[in-house]
């Protein structure tokens, strides 16, 4: 049930987009704007969540896979020096900034620290990953999921109404976008309005942020328990498979000659079934989460938002 009401909030906003208004936010955010009004008014039937999940969570990777249909080795090769130095300023910089930011604001160091690496690196998944590893009670890990998605659902509507406005050009707004936004779903939608070049550059530098979990999970492991004896298994990690999915697909575009016809239609599916998965993120919004977050948490991760994005902009200067 939760895949086909992905599917028809998809298709809906497949259609709303073709109108003026609606087109300048794009498929994505529209998806997911419906995606929580849908929420919001009629509800969400529990026998619905397990096809919600695997629409946010599968059909995002799927759609993420065929993506790669649009780029080539040679893009990814000549990105990736650059790529790497925005992702590792961006990571270092947060996660520091907000950790010491809620040590001065009292708030406890683990949901800080989970919160950090949500806005750091790839929001929920950073979180479920970390949260094991230090330490961290359920509930810190709850909130911190829920904080992290609506903020980031919140900043990735901005920056699509802000595009044009920015003076940035495609692959400027690209670099933005995936340098500081929290959720692969939020980059994705945010970017759409830049276009192809705006999409596909914010991707490389987001999945650059993405493989970089596993350092970080293990860092702030040894963060936590350098004071004492207790020893952490790093197995439950989580390896970002898809992104092998995705350079194969380059692979295949850059040595295949693919039909320009097939092309066309997978990356159509794609375009679709990202916007089911943005229509499964929007579903899963929990405002009711909000209530349980105090000032002090609010405070750190809103302005650590704001930091990042603002490092975002010296970067794009920079580079």
């Amino acid at each position: 049930m939760g895949i086909v009401l992905t599917f028809v909030i998809a298709t809906i906003s497949g259609n709303f987009v073709k109108y003026p208004f609606f087109s300048v936010l794009g498929v994505m955010i529209l998806s997911i704007l419906l995606g929580m009004a849908w929420k919001w008014l009629m509800g969400v039937p529990e026998v619905a969540s397990s096809g919600i999940t695997f629409s946010s969570k599968v059909l995002l990777r799927l759609g993420i896979i065929l993506m790669g249909l649009r780029l080539n080795l040679e893009q990814i090769i000549a990105a990736g020096i650059t790529t790497i130095l925005i992702d590792v300023s961006v990571i270092v910089f947060t996660i520091t900034f907000m950790l010491l930011l809620g040590k001065l604001l009292s708030i406890d160091r683990h949901l800080s620290a989970l919160i950090a690496v949500g806005t750091a690196v790839c929001g929920a998944a950073a979180i479920v990953a970390v949260a094991p590893l230090i330490g961290a009670k359920k509930e810190s890990t709850a909130i911190s999921v829920a904080f992290i998605a609506i903020l980031g659902t919140i900043v990735s509507v901005f920056y699509s109404f802000s595009y044009g406005l920015l003076g940035l050009d495609q692959t400027e707004f690209g670099i933005l976008t995936g340098a500081t936004l929290h959720e692969l779903a939020h980059v994705i939608a945010a970017a759409s309005p830049g276009g192809d070049i705006s999409t596909d550059t914010a991707l490389l530098v987001k999945l650059g942020r993405v493989v970089l979990l596993i350092p970080v999970a293990i860092g702030m492991s040894l963060l936590f328990n350098r004071h004492t004896d207790k020893a952490k298994s790093y197995k439950a990690l989580p390896v970002p498979w898809f992104i092998i999915g995705f350079l194969f697909m380059c692979i295949v575009n850059t040595y295949l000659p693919i039909p320009k016809a097939v092309v066309d239609a997978c990356i159509g599916t794609s375009v679709f079934l990202l916007s089911m998965a943005m229509a499964g993120l929007g579903l899963s919004v929990h405002f009711s989460e909000f209530k349980k977050l105090n000032l002090q948490v609010l405070i750190t991760g809103v302005t650590g938002s704001i930091a990042v994005i603002l490092l975002g902009f010296i970067l794009v200067w920079l580079l």
